[in-house]
Order: C-alpha cells, then sequence, then structure tokens
C-alpha cells in the first residue's frame, strides 16, 4: 500500500497544494512555521475522522474556521491517490473528501472513492456520498460484469459528519471501502514524547507503539515473548547504535507495572528507563517501531534527529529506507543536514511559506540542486548553503 499523490485545497496554509509521484520515502525541509506539522496533519485528521467524526476532528484542531485557509469561505478538499490491493490486484485508488460548514455546523459536502474497473475507461465511483446519504458498490470485485450490472446500495448514515468508509468499510462486501478504512486504521503518525515513553507501565498487552511512545514498555515485552528473533535484531543493533548497551528487558515489578531496563556492560546492576539519556529511549523506540513484525503503511515522523548523535543519521536513513522496502511508506520532517545528506534525490522536497500560504517544490525538479547532486554534492550541504531558495527563515 502505497500513497502515491496528494492534493489539498484550502487545508489551513495549503490553500493549493498537488504532491505526485511520491516515493517510498519523503524528506521535507523547510522554516519553523512553514508547514511541515500542516502536511503530517492530514493524515492525523482522516485518522481521527475516521475513529470519531468530522466535527470532532476539526473541534480538535480549532473548528472548521480555524482549518480553512485565511480569506477562504468555501470548503476544505483533501485527494489522496493510493496503491492498495482489492480483489487480488493492486489498483490505483482516488478518494475525495470535501468538508463544508452550514449554520456553523461541519458537514461531508462529497466522499468518494473511485478506481478503474480494467485497463481502459474512466474511473468508477464505488462509494459516492454527500450529506449524510449516497451509495456503495456491492459486487465491485465482479469486474467481469459491464458497468450497469454492479449492484448499488444506498445508505443513509446516522449524521452527515461521519465518514462513509467508517461504516461501510467494516464489511467485507464494500471491497475499497474495506481495504481503505484498513489502510488509514494502520497509520501511525509520530508524536513521541521522551517523557511519555520513560515511566512504568500497568501490566496490560500491546502490539504496535502509540503515537507518543507512552506504551514502550508493554511493546517491549509484546515483541521479546512473541517474536524474539525480531526482538534479538533490535538489540543487535542497539549494541550497534548506542555504545555500552549489551541488554534490553520489560521487566515486570511487585507491584504488576512493566518498567524498562537497560544494562550497559560496565555495570553489574541494568538502569531503569528514567535514568538513560534521551537518545537511548528515542533510539530504542525507533526500532521498536521500525521492526514492528506487522509494519505500518505509513509512517510520518518529525523531526527524528532530536536527541539523537549526528553521525547516526546515515544509519536512520537505512532503517528508514529499509523499512520501505518491507512494504511501508515513510514520510520524514528534518532540521538535520546530517540526515539529508544522506537522502537521495526523489526523495527530498521543501516547503516555502509565502504571504500566510505555502507550496512545496521537489529538489528532482530543480536543475540546478540536481546538476550539483550528480557532481557529488550532498543535499544536505545544498540546503544548508540556501540553494533550496525560500526554505531558510527570512
Amino acid at each position: 500500500m502505497k500513497i502515491e499523490s496528494i492534493h489539498l485545497k484550502n487545508y489551513k496554509t495549503f490553500r493549493s497544494l498537488e504532491l505526485t509521484d511520491l516515493s517510498s520515502v519523503a524528506v521535507f525541509v523547510g522554516a519553523n512555521g512553514s508547514g511541515k506539522s500542516t502536511l503530517f496533519d492530514v493524515f492525523g485528521f482522516l485518522r481521527d475522522s475516521l475513529k470519531n467524526n468530522v466535527r470532532q476532528a476539526l473541534q480538535k484542531r480549532g473548528g472548521f474556521r480555524e482549518m480553512i485557509s485565511r480569506g477562504e469561505a468555501d470548503t476544505i478538499e483533501i485527494e489522496l491517490k493510493f496503491r492498495i490491493y482489492i480483489a487480488k490486484k493492486e489498483r490505483l485508488v482516488t478518494y475525495i473528501l470535501i468538508i463544508s460548514e452550514d449554520n456553523g455546523v461541519p458537514i461531508i459536502e462529497r466522499e468518494i472513492l473511485r478506481y478503474k474497473r480494467g485497463s481502459y475507461g474512466s474511473p468508477y465511483h464505488f462509494l459516492d456520498f454527500s450529506k449524510g446519504e449516497g451509495f456503495a458498490i456491492t459486487n465491485e470485485e465482479m469486474f467481469d460484469k459491464p458497468d450497469e450490472e454492479l449492484e448499488r446500495e444506498v445508505q443513509t448514515l446516522g449524521s452527515s459528519d461521519i465518514l462513509a468508509i467508517k461504516g461501510l468499510g467494516q464489511f467485507q462486501r464494500f471491497k475499497a471501502a474495506n481495504a481503505f478504512r484498513t489502510f488509514i486504521e494502520n497509520w501511525h503518525v509520530s508524536d513521541f514524547h521522551i517523557t511519555d515513553a520513560r515511566p512504568s507501565q500497568e501490566a496490560g498487552y500491546a502490539e504496535h507503539l502509540s503515537p507518543t511512545g507512552n506504551n514502550l514498555p508493554l511493546v517491549a515485552q509484546y515483541i521479546f515473548e512473541n517474536h524474539p528473533d525480531v526482538f534479538n535484531k533490535i538489540l543487535e543493533k542497539m549494541k550497534e547504535r548506542v555504545p555500552g548497551i549489551s541488554d534490553v528487558k520489560a521487566a515486570t515489578t511487585e507491584d504488576g507495572r512493566i518498567i524498562l531496563k537497560f544494562q550497559d556492560g560496565s555495570f553489574k546492576d541494568p538502569f531503569i528507563a528514567r535514568y538513560v539519556s534521551d537518545g537511548t529511549i528515542k533510539m530504542f523506540a525507533y526500532l521498536v517501531l521500525l521492526y514492528d513484525p506487522k509494519p505500518h503503511p505509513l509512517l510520518c515522523i518529525e523531526e527524528p534527529e532530536n536527541q539523537l548523535y549526528p553521525t547516526l543519521m546515515e544509519e536512520l536513513m537505512t532503517e528508514f529506507r529499509d523499512y520501505s522496502f518491507r512494504g511501508g511508506q515513510v514520510f520524514i520532517s528534518t532540521h538535520s543536514p546530517d540526515l539529508l545528506n544522506h537522502a537521495e534525490l526523489p526523495e527530498v522536497f521543501w516547503l516555502v511559506k509565502n504571504n500566510g500560504f505555502t507550496e512545496i517544490l521537489r529538489a528532482r525538479d530543480n536543475e540546478l540542486i540536481s546538476s550539483l547532486v550528480k557532481e557529488g554534492d550532498l543535499l544536505g550541504y545544498l540546503w544548508k548553503q540556501e540553494y533550496f531558495n525560500g526554505s531558510h527563515p527570512k
């Protein structure tokens, strides 16, 4: 599963944005406030809308008036094109979400899921809803049938701010909606906080790292107990990345809580997580995330260089790229020339904000940058030397 393009209209600082031909790893650079977090928030917004509803997702971000681009009074539009498997074949699917407001109440003006049934012709709408009413196709996997023989099931949702894919996506008969719902539910939009990852946890169960990392001990315990080969790989990577670390364990305390213990080969007793460095905790959390036995289809990670030593940036980019080879897609924002030095030309984008609105440029489309990279210059150095016009604070 892979996102190939993003189109935004009136989404905060993105009054009009078109990103196409996205790679499996994409790195975004730009000044503070240029819109990097806003870009990643698109995925958080869709996930929150699916989990609850559009109204609550908007309220979490200040409401419709705060979300729509300044000076606009029309609609917020999000369009994603992505590749997913439907009926045992990879297909390019388009999802369109258009949100408006009626007397202060947000409504879903239009929600569409479409893809081509064959090699030719226009994409077919397999889900099409407006203001809580619409239809979905129930026999979409019957590709031998002509369009006019497809069966439409008309539905009325409980409210005009509920995503149709939330309800219909629970049913296998709506193949595209079901696949896209699962796709969104498994996105990981990181909001990692060192302070959340340090404390002990009440005994429980967690397979995947949470966005904040607050369940790190539970996930470490799960991987250790259920995927020992994966845990050993994580441990070997920790030994390579963090000098002195010889072992990591998720231990149970007398009162039934789970804590992380890091063993330094120079000391007899292990250190509890709250006593080890921020960089050690963060590296362990990243490895737990990147070696998840069931990789997320999309990772959005902001400024992974924070708390990590600069020489680790090459290895971190290698880990991100290896993750993409295993089937995930990774979007990264950064202020680190060291990390950018190890990115590849097609992977790099930069954000420029003018008159309150943001545009995104691609490094490979800039002739000067492309020619300098071909001659051996590194992208991080070029960015630091301000060849990425407009990407630095004025």
